[in-house]
């Protein structure tokens, strides 16, 4: 089966996006010229899943710079044809968590990259999250678009490392207590 993984950034009040899916404020570290280890994540991803709040915010980042097949859980979506722009390298689907990982299991992909707030809980929901990199960025933002919350159950974490950087940024690993 698939294994599910995470790498992602958040304020230090637990927020991914503003309340309007803006992420300006995450932006001005990525040319902090500081490695926080995403390419090293990315190089050993098969495909990534995201949901409709992430993939809204990716498009207006400019030219789609995702080089792994990805993957859109959204029911609205689903209903609508991929942009020409991205055809082959963007699905939309409104599969489950399960039957997502199910299919791109049978597909042959090992490692999938899961990506926006309300797809990171269902995943974690569902039992399908092997391990998660969280990087924390100084910033209080007060409100937007939180990372965690709402869950109906505890999810048990292993601590593997922290590492903090001379921009403020402090990243986690976990892995998931099975």
């Amino acid at each position: 089966m698939v294994t599910g993984h995470i790498f992602i950034a958040s304020s230090l009040d637990g927020f991914i996006a503003r309340e309007n899916g803006d992420l300006d404020w995450l932006l001005k570290y990525e040319g902090a010229g500081e490695d926080h280890g995403y390419d090293a994540f990315i190089q050993d991803i098969d495909v990534i899943i995201m949901g409709r709040g992430t993939y809204e915010a990716v498009r207006k980042m400019g030219p789609w710079f995702y080089t792994r097949p990805v993957t859109v859980l959204s029911a609205r979506l689903a209903q609508q044809k991929v942009p020409q722009e991205l055809q082959g390298k963007v699905r939309f689907s409104d599969e489950t968590p399960a039957d997502v990982m199910a299919r791109l299991s049978d597909e042959g992909a090992r490692r999938a990259y899961v990506d926006g707030g309300a797809v990171i809980r269902s995943f974690l929901e569902n039992q399908l999250i092997s391990d998660m990199v969280l990087t924390r960025v100084p910033i209080l933002l007060g409100a937007g678009r939180p990372l965690f919350g709402g869950a109906s159950r505890d999810v048990a974490l292993v601590h593997r490392e922290t590492r903090s950087f001379p921009s403020g940024l402090v990243q986690s690993r976990y892995e998931v207590e099975r």
